[in-house]
């Protein structure tokens, strides 16, 4: 669904590059206007292709020349495509309204709104949307326009989003803050009412598919069972005891002890991949042939060259293909990425990561290192991950030490170390560790006027036995949200507040890409950088900490 953003006079700076980074761009063939006398002047815009949508944003006129010329041009492409107008558009051009049947009042102030869009236009929503925003008070909505979505406002419901299809016009009538548009759920219900003032009935779930399903499937498994949109169709494994779990989960799941067969299955949609990392490749590429689209487990493989191998394939078959970086929405990174990118402690310039503690490594694949790739793969694969999403920028070097010095019964190292050096000056490292009997902070930020900690808790679940003494569950460091605290200038400290987690974030935006277009948070071309650096690292760890150019 492509989608036409047109603003005209927009007071706010920030609008356009809201819109755009949060996938609302302009169609190919469109022309976006912005302070031009008449819309896609000289030229009008050709038909569009269905469910193409157009969303119109003016907050104010220079003369009623200009106004008249405006709303006929808006009114011309909402006979050939759905329109919105978005915020104070119905406010300002009186003609708009008349046209979208809606008669504007006054606003609302800025306070927290409870959207409960019709069944009819969004069946597969649970739960009412909350927003920050203001509200445009609709004094009158005519006969024959669709209230497609509401609000309560002192017991009252008003208006929130019309339809008139007689005009192609709509009316949102939030929209006066940009921050109200990076939120996920507002651009999907938005889209929602796009398509449904089309006539388009939203595609019908996403029928995924699992190859292996051990702890992290199952986590997959109830993501999916929870997520509109996604429904769990089969599963692979070669324990029984596994397949009965993902049974557990949905009843009606098809079950296969035969990977290539569940690949083969007409029904799946998307395969995720959650097998140990040296398969990931050889999986994505026999299920994009398939047709499939993939979700792949971190690593997305152990070479940056598989990894070329697996996105070129899914470009050249149109599919997706991405890697489950779930860490990129833990509630205590996402903390430290809003500081960092609204310039909490300046700019950036040195990040240290951190994970680890003494003790025995797990004795499974993760700790063999001709499987899982070793230990930077490990733990890098989401510490680094999290390094680039902070701080991105070209590479120039990386510096890297592998130490094998007590656990010689693995392959893994048992201490590893990895130093990023950015071309412009800056520098991140990570250290993962099974040697470190003191631990260093989960993360440090340094920035040219102040900095961020996060500290590793250690927490302990406390309950009863069956016969009612103490029973401590002591969680590992990794399993807690970090503490985290802002360092000022002046030596101040502030600590800070760390939200519950995002639910099923990852999978919801899965859903969102495939069901409506809209841009996905991870995209294969960070994981495959991802991969790239850690080859990097390992390649400078055998050669004495050299330093190595990332492909």
């Amino acid at each position: 669904m492509a989608t036409l953003v047109i603003r005209h006079h927009c007071n706010d700076p920030r609008l356009p590059s809201v819109l755009a980074g949060a996938g609302w761009a302009a169609a190919a063939g469109y022309t976006g206007v912005d302070d031009a006398p008449v819309l896609g002047s000289p030229s009008r815009p050709p038909d569009p292709a269905p469910g193409d949508l157009a969303l119109v944003v003016v907050d104010h006129t220079t003369s009623p020349v200009e106004a008249d010329a405006l709303t006929a041009a808006v009114l011309d492409l909402g006979r050939r495509l759905p329109v919105l107008l978005v915020g104070p558009t119905v406010d300002v051009l009186p003609g708009l309204a008349d046209a979208a049947a809606v008669t504007p009042g006054a606003w609302a102030p800025r306070h927290e709104i409870r959207l409960r869009p019709d069944p009819g236009v969004d069946p597969r929503r649970r739960e009412d949307l909350l927003v920050t925003d203001r509200l445009l008070i609709a004094e009158k909505v005519s006969d024959g326009v669709e209230v497609l979505v509401t609000a309560n406002i002192g017991f009252r419901d008003y208006p929130v989003v019309t339809w008139n299809s007689a005009a192609g016009l709509g009316a949102v009538l939030l929209g006066g803050d940009p921050a109200l548009w990076r939120q996920r759920e507002v651009l999907r219900l938005v889209r929602q009412v796009g398509l449904a003032a089309a006539g388009h009935a939203d595609a019908d779930d996403i029928r995924v598919a699992m190859v292996g399903y051990g702890a992290i499937g199952h986590e997959h498994a109830l993501a999916v069972d929870a997520v509109p949109g996604l429904s769990l169709a089969a599963v692979s494994d070669l324990n029984p005891a596994r397949l009965d779990l993902a049974r557990s989960v949905a009843a009606d799941v098809a079950t296969y002890t035969d990977s290539d067969a569940l690949i083969a299955d007409a029904s799946v949609d998307l395969v995720v991949v959650s097998t140990p990392p040296s398969s990931h490749a050889d999986w994505a590429l026999r299920a994009l042939q398939a047709g499939k689209h993939v979700v792949l487990e971190k690593p997305m493989a152990l070479t940056s060259a598989e990894c070329d191998q697996v996105v070129g394939m899914a470009a050249d078959l149109d599919r997706l293909v991405v890697v489950y970086q779930n860490r990129r929405f833990d509630p205590d990174y996402l903390v430290m990425r809003r500081l960092v990118s609204e310039g909490a402690i300046g700019e950036l310039f040195h990040f240290e990561s951190f994970v680890g503690g003494y003790g025995h490594p797990c004795n499974y694949w993760h700790s063999d290192a001709a499987v899982s790739g070793g230990a930077i793969f490990d733990w890098g694969s989401h510490f680094l991950d999290q390094v680039l999403d902070l701080m991105p920028g070209e590479i120039s070097h990386v510096s890297a030490t592998n130490h094998k010095r007590r656990w010689h019964d693995v392959t893994n190292a048992d201490h590893s170390r990895v130093t990023l050096h950015y071309s412009d000056g800056r520098e991140a490292e990570f250290i993962h560790s099974d040697l470190a009997a003191a631990t260093k902070p989960k993360w440090l930020a340094l920035g040219t006027s102040g900095a961020i900690r996060g500290d590793w808790r250690h927490e302990k679940v406390v309950a009863r036995t069956a016969i009612g003494t103490l029973a401590e569950d002591v969680l590992a460091e990794a399993d807690s949200p970090a503490a985290m605290s802002l360092h000022h200038a002046d030596g101040s400290v502030t600590a800070l507040a760390v939200p519950h987690a995002p639910e099923h974030a990852f999978h919801r935006e899965l859903a969102d890409h495939l069901l409506r277009d809209l841009p996905m948070t991870v995209q294969a071309a960070h994981s495959r950088r991802v991969v790239a650096l850690m080859e990097a690292a390992e390649a400078s760890a055998v050669a004495g900490s050299a330093p190595v150019r990332p492909a």
